[in-house]
């Protein structure tokens, strides 16, 4: 038998289905799968029965409970292959990965077989969908590379074994730390391991690569890397529920275990060794950049007591000519670790990180701002009567918080001084008011001031409520698409937003849900067990306003829409995988507006509004009298009463609309793909909207040109839609809001 693919399970039966799914398609024949798994792996019997005859699976019950590198040591035991390879069991390959690897092996012979890795958050299907550009612009290079090297290492390429350099640059050398030197991708000659008996250490846990490819390079005599094999190592996007290892929050026991793979890992190299050379190289970069910043600034004291004494000891055994190669900073630190200095060390470290500050500082204005915030605002008062407000990121006045706020307005006049987070300063609030620009250094200072906040959105990840500090969240909408912990992939251009989430959501003392169903789905999706208002929407409240029509009237005169005409609202969402860089998605306009002026010009205007999230601009040259572009106007809600029909997509927007229960058609020409491949639906769109799926714009022109009809055969549809999702809100939303939260 050629090869042996050893894979260690450890849960997560949803990973493991694109990892033997990958194994299925790489076009290989003589070749066993070794599955590892524990006593109770229940989860997997349907996954295993699928591919047992598949991918040659033999599956092997390793104990109640096995670490991976006692699961690899199992397999390396039970393998039968020339060749061995580890995948992990949340990793997959892409196509020919491993049949280009063997016929390497067929050709040469090599000890080692290296193919390239690369990074993603998103399963294989949508990685594949996705293409190399989204993944790209999303940043998820392989970024184990020590790419940012603080000091020129000695250079042993001039060696008598140049094989043996290049081998130690890709495995050892170019990768951080420890924990990124790995065994994955590489296609090892089983002869090389029984030769010198090679197995992974059982007492490491976090680091047991480290050791095993220290071996490994040491004892190969051949070596050879191929860049068209890709492994996909896959993080996880939730490392609350589901975490990989390196996501473990587990400080202590990663401390004292990186201690001793060090200590382990030197006594098996020759002290003259350029391996030896590299893994005191890496002892130093931990030292100066990792454990430096827990000597300043954690709380416990033991970082400066029994660890800062075996850091020192260890440094004490580093090669003296790796110290001539490295800054003078690094340089610094060793020597003063040597002499137990703590008290100087302190003041270097100190004015080593002021200068990166500084320069962070220097780069980003903000990077100040959050500087004051948390040194000196934050230790100020609270004012018990301010309150702040924030919409979509200070880009407009509008939504919930906008209708909570004139109400205390006028409820409650000089009782509260009230803080406007709005990038547009010009922008003139109807009562009285501060106005403050997002991320500037007032807006550092209110949020730490404050007693109050009113937010549609998430706070920043660096705010931190204070005790007193009250935090209201309305949110944005009833949710059609699955958000946060609900989402089996994270495929927006923030994949790290589920453990952000969780941090954020703590310190949310409220949370308004419009109606029975949003509150279920918030309880899931941000795991949220705080206080839930479930109350309405107060962006609603103008929808019952008894003047609605009379303010439709002027808003139409103020935006010059004809009035003689009635008006169609096209409102889409933005869509995950199109997008230029963080919370800036593309949109192209899939409606034909010109084919619908042609046919509905006579009768009907469009107003069209696209999703905050989208930087591109509408084109309408030469469509003016027809198409009114209102993504700029800020309250929607406003938008919503001049309007007679809203066409929408996957957007929330429909679920506030039908508070006016008008007509509605879905315009869904990407059904397919945003609900299997980038979101999924909480809802059955096609068994439960208010109006019909569309997927071209002659269905939409057909549906707009027998609207009544189309009413009359949603009708009952719509009722039961309305009853859902909209029999909370009167009108009182902002009032309610206001009781349960200022008292």
């Amino acid at each position: 038998m050629k090869l042996s693919i050893i894979v260690p399970y450890d849960g997560y039966p949803h990973y493991l289905v694109d990892c033997l799914a990958s194994i299925d398609e790489q076009k290989i024949d003589d070749y066993e799968t070794l599955l590892l798994v524990n006593e109770n792996h229940e989860e997997i019997n349907e996954l295993i029965e699928q591919y047992k005859n598949k991918i040659h699976l033999n599956v092997i019950v390793c104990g109640e409970v096995s670490s991976v590198a006692t699961k690899r040591n199992i397999g390396l035991n039970e393998a039968k292959g020339e060749y061995i390879y580890f995948l992990d069991c949340d990793d997959y390959l892409l196509k020919d990965s491993l049949s280009l690897l063997i016929d390497e092996a067929k050709e040469n012979n090599e000890d080692l077989i290296l193919g390239q890795r690369r990074i993603t958050w998103f399963k294989k299907q949508v990685f594949e969908t996705m293409g190399d550009e989204k993944n790209d612009e999303l940043d998820l290079k392989d970024k184990d590379h020590d790419r940012h090297e603080k000091f020129i290492e000695k250079d042993y390429s001039q060696c008598d074994q140049p094989i043996h350099q290049r081998m130690i640059d890709e495995l050892i050398r170019g990768k951080k730390g420890f924990k990124n030197v790995s065994v994955l991708n590489i296609l090892i000659k089983r002869n090389l391991i029984d030769q010198h008996h090679l197995r992974f250490n059982e007492d490491f846990k976090y680091y047991c690569d480290f050791p095993f490819v220290i071996q490994l390079v040491q004892y190969a005599q051949s070596f050879f890397k191929i860049n068209q094999t890709t492994y996909i190592k896959r993080k996880h996007n939730d490392p609350v529920n589901a975490p990989a290892l390196s996501q473990i929050k587990d400080p202590e026991h990663k401390f004292d275990e990186f201690i001793d793979v060090y200590r382990y890992s030197i006594h098996l190299v020759d002290y003259q060794s350029p391996l030896r050379y590299y893994i005191d190289s890496k002892i130093v970069k931990y030292y100066s950049n990792y454990f430096a910043k827990k000597i300043r600034r954690s709380l416990d004291d033991k970082w400066r007591e029994e660890r800062f004494e075996t850091m020192a000891s260890l440094l004490d055994e580093v090669r003296d000519d790796l110290l001539k190669n490295i800054s003078r900073y690094q340089r610094k630190m060793v020597k003063l670790a040597r002499k137990r200095d703590l008290k100087t060390t302190k003041v270097v470290i100190a004015r080593h990180l002021a200068k990166r500050k500084a320069k962070m500082v220097l780069k980003n204005k903000n990077e100040l701002n959050k500087y004051l915030y948390r040194h000196k605002y934050i230790n100020e008062p609270i004012e018990e009567n301010w309150i702040m407000f924030e919409t979509f990121m200070g880009k407009s006045y509008a939504d919930s918080p906008k209708y909570i706020y004139e109400y205390l307005a006028k409820n409650y006049p000089g009782k509260y001084q009230f803080i406007w987070v709005l990038n547009d300063k010009n922008t003139k609030l109807p009562y009285e008011g501060i106005v403050v620009k997002r991320f500037t250094k007032k807006y550092a200072y209110y949020l730490a001031k404050s007693k109050y906040f009113v937010f549609n959105i998430r706070q920043p990840l660096w705010f931190r409520k204070r005790e007193g500090q009250v935090f209201l969240e309305t949110w944005h909408g009833t949710p059609l698409k699955r958000l946060a912990f609900d989402q089996e992939e994270v495929t927006a251009a923030s994949p790290t937003y589920k453990a952000q989430f969780y941090r954020q959501k703590q310190e949310w003392d409220y949370l308004i849900a419009a109606n029975h169903f949003s509150s279920e789905i918030f309880k899931s999706c941000f795991m949220y067990d705080g206080n839930m208002l479930e109350i309405g929407y107060p962006r609603n409240d103008l929808l019952y306003n008894p003047n609605k029509d009379e303010i439709a009237r002027k808003l139409k005169e103020k935006l010059k829409i004809p009035t003689h005409k009635k008006t169609i609202l096209y409102a889409p969402t933005w869509r995950d995988d199109e997008y230029y860089g963080k919370g800036q998605y593309k949109f192209k306009l899939k409606l034909d507006l010109e084919m619908m002026k042609e046919k509905l010009g006579d009768e009907y205007v469009v107003l069209l509004r696209t999703h905050h999230y989208i930087a591109d601009a509408l084109d309408i040259t030469g469509l003016e009298d027809f198409a009114f572009n209102l993504s700029k106007y800020d309250d929607i809600t406003e938008i919503y009463l001049i309007s007679d029909i809203c066409i929408t997509d996957y957007s929330s927007v429909f679920f506030d609309y039908a508070n006016l229960k008008r007509p509605m058609l879905f315009y869904t020409y990407d059904l397919d793909k945003y609900r299997d491949v980038l979101r999924g639906f909480y809802i059955d769109m096609e068994k439960e909207l208010p109006g019909p799926l569309l997927f071209t714009t002659e269905a939409v022109i057909d549906a707009l040109m027998n609207i009544d009809d189309l009413s009359a055969k949603y009708a009952h549809r719509y009722q039961l839609f309305y009853d859902k999702f909209c029999s909370i809100d009167d009108g009182n939303a902002s009032k309610r809001a206001v009781e349960a939260v200022f008292k």
